[in-house]
């Protein structure tokens, strides 16, 4: 192992698990150096089906340069209509050519535009509407531009391949290519199923930090995490009007309009919650958290301007954030991530894809002295995963070792899980997720492209960060 860079420890990801200098190199020259398309599973009826029994109507987008969110709210615009009825499987990538599937609640065929740099297919009908994980997974075609050693891939593959528990006589009798060799199978790899920079945000990591002011019902620390706080990695004008934000919360008489004529257009939501603190005269009599007036909070009344998914996915950082730091002592302790130890908590495999090896969350089962060698066999052969917390209020800890650094890190962050019993969009259940993300690896020369799948929920740039080893926001 080796310690990961700077950047991602501040979400909780401590190391890279190969030794092996990275390829370096540049990703995103072009958004055709990044495709990516999703492995659908989403039952559709024909086009022609009855409205009145299933009433959205599914598209398939190609996408170059469009944010998902972004695009959404283009597509509802053109059709005009509320950006709350269009929904789909997972978020991509904004630097990308990209495509995935689009559900929209009641509209007709003929509705459909045309948007720049997006081709739509319609696919068909659907009764309900697509929701976060509705697909198998995503294949990734990625190319490195202008790496500085393209040699080490090959290494880098090899101890890849030894994390996720690869052994010697299967690789042996693959009679695999070298991957310097031009196209070439590089095996099943396997790494932690970390969560990504762009997860906490790319360029202003800070969802963590406002999910867990919102876990804490601080909803006035949750908006100014938000919009406030400024980091230095951001444009120089942007900067300047989240440092006038944190003056004006700062002062006794808060003057939201003043941080709206200076606000850039660029930044929609942060520009919502400040119309909303305008609206409502935030400063002054604000609810105490817990408080019975508190759904009265111009704070919380900000923070809801977002759209739901986004609300959402603040609470998801935060259990993505502990998530990883689990797995960071896990990787410190030297567990293994391939197999399981007495005390932990294994899934299995998910019988009805076929695409790639999607963990199954809902199918658990304890792992105590009797059964490892039983679930280790499970494991190597892709039938069961490992898996830590996304604490939420149906958490159960895990026993032994792994329950223990679970519980360390919860105690660190002062967490619990009836802490996420909070009001409609911010609450979350939570879930288990596995620890150990392996893949079929082919890599090409000329240029350095790698191609793989991962199940849904798994981010590229996880297995990517490997590597490159470069700062995460290049990647």
């Amino acid at each position: 192992m080796r310690e990961a860079h700077p950047r991602e420890q501040t979400v909780g990801v401590e190391w890279y698990v190969s030794d092996a200098d990275g390829v370096g190199g540049r990703l995103r020259e072009r958004p055709a150096d990044f495709r990516v398309r999703e492995l659908e599973a989403f039952d559709t009826h024909a086009v022609d089906a009855g409205a009145d029994d299933y009433p959205y109507l599914v598209l398939r987008a190609t996408l170059t340069g469009w944010d998902t969110n972004d695009f959404a709210g283009r597509l509802s615009d053109a059709m005009e209509i509320s950006r709350e009825r269009v929904d789909w499987a997972g978020t991509k990538d904004k630097y990308a050519v990209t495509t995935q599937l689009f559900s929209v609640y009641d509209v007709d065929p003929e509705a459909v535009p045309e948007i720049r740099d997006a081709e739509i297919e319609i696919v068909g009908r659907a009764g309900r509407h697509l929701s976060y994980g509705d697909l198998a997974g995503n294949a990734f075609e990625i190319a490195v531009r202008e790496p500085d050693h393209p040699e080490t891939a090959d290494e880098i593959t090899e101890q890849l391949r030894a994390f996720a528990g690869d052994n010697e006589e299967l690789r042996s009798s693959s009679n695999r290519k070298p991957s310097g060799s031009g196209d070439a199978d590089g095996g099943r790899i396997g790494v932690p199923n970390v969560f990504g920079h762009q997860r906490f945000g790319s360029r202003r990591p800070v969802t963590h930090e406002v999910g867990l002011a919102i876990v804490r019902r601080e909803w006035r620390e949750a908006v100014l995490a938000y919009v406030g706080n400024p980091y230095q990695s951001e444009p120089a004008d942007t900067r300047e009007a989240r440092a006038v934000v944190d003056e004006q919360a700062a002062s006794d008489d808060p003057d939201w309009g003043t941080c709206l004529d200076v606000m850039p257009r660029k930044l929609g939501y942060e520009r919502s919650m400040l119309h909303r603190l305008q609206e409502r005269g935030a400063g002054t009599g604000d609810a105490d958290p817990g408080a019975d007036d508190e759904p009265d909070d111009p704070w919380r009344h900000a923070l809801e301007a977002v759209p739901s998914n986004l609300q959402r996915l603040f609470v998801n950082a935060v259990q993505s954030y502990a998530f990883n730091r689990i797995l960071s002592e896990r990787l410190e302790r030297g567990l293994p991530f391939h197999e399981p130890v007495t005390g932990d908590v294994c899934c299995f495999a998910d019988t009805e894809i076929d695409a790639v090896r999607k963990p199954d969350p809902d199918r658990l089962q304890r792992v105590d002295e009797n059964r490892v060698d039983v679930l280790a066999r499970h494991c190597e052969r892709g039938r069961a995963f490992v898996t830590a917390p996304l604490i939420g209020t149906e958490t159960e800890f895990a026993d032994g070792e792994p329950g223990e650094i679970e519980r360390e890190v919860f105690d660190d962050l002062g967490l619990e899980p009836a802490l996420f019993d909070l009001p409609e969009n911010f609450e979350s259940t939570g879930t288990r997720r596995a620890v150990l993300v392996d893949t079929e690896m082919t890599v090409a020369s000329d240029p350095l492209t790698f191609e793989f799948a991962l199940p849904s929920g798994s981010y590229a740039t996880t297995v990517l960060r490997e590597y490159l080893k470069t700062e995460p926001t290049d990647l």
